[in-house]
């Protein structure tokens, strides 16, 4: 055998081997934040930049930072603490509330007339009532107040406007009117901003406790 023969079946065999250990690829490790084990993949997503630059990229966990609050006295702790009690109380009817209000819309986009229509709100109603009027009447006048601003943060309207679109702007004006002998006002809304003690509690209490979409 001519020795460029043999150079050549040297530098094949030596691909041969190669190759299969080129193809596997190289590990590799993502980025890991705090506790665990770093997960290794194959490969990583990446993105282009304007430039032309491709980088990896990769998702991370949310990472929550937060302070020892300082209190200025024992009833100031105290009422944080009742106001904590009163959210994590009405929070699940706000967002029962926002779910069948959901589902509800969705009924009516496909409804095939003004009576079944007219039957999907009455049904809706009839929903709610049996659900939670018997527990809601035990509310507190606070916790009533919170549950009207819960339900505008999770349905994106007033007490007062989904009430008019179901039953319509007379009965509203009437439930507004009892509302507000009781001291409420279904009008009311929220402010993250204005309400962030509110809007911080139920940010932990997500946290804790996904709340998972419908």
């Amino acid at each position: 055998m001519r020795r460029g023969s043999i150079n050549k079946w040297v530098l094949w065999m030596f691909m041969g081997m190669l190759f299969p250990v080129l193809s596997k690829g190289q590990a590799l490790t993502k980025p890991q934040y705090g506790g665990g084990k770093a997960e290794v993949v194959e490969h990583y997503a990446t993105t282009t930049l304007d430039n032309g630059e491709v980088v990896p990229w990769f998702p991370i966990e949310e990472v929550v930072v937060t302070a020892v609050r300082t209190w200025k006295s024992e009833e100031e702790r105290q009422r944080y603490l009742r106001l904590k009690r009163n959210v994590i109380r009405v929070l699940p009817y706000a967002i029962y509330a926002q779910r069948r209000y959901d589902q509800l819309d969705r009924d009516l986009a496909v409804a095939n007339s003004r009576r079944e229509e007219k039957r999907l709100i009455n049904e809706c109603e009839r929903e709610i009532k049996e659900k939670i009027t018997s527990e809601v009447k035990n509310l507190s006048i606070s916790q009533g107040k919170i549950l009207i601003k819960l339900i505008e943060r999770q349905t994106g309207n007033t007490s007062y406007d989904l009430v008019k679109d179901m039953k319509g702007s007379i009965s509203a004006f009437v439930y507004q009117g009892v509302a507000k002998i009781f001291g409420h006002n279904l009008k009311s809304t929220y402010d993250p901003q204005e309400d962030f003690e509110i809007e911080n509690i139920i940010r932990e209490y997500e946290r804790v406790r996904p709340i998972a979409n419908p």
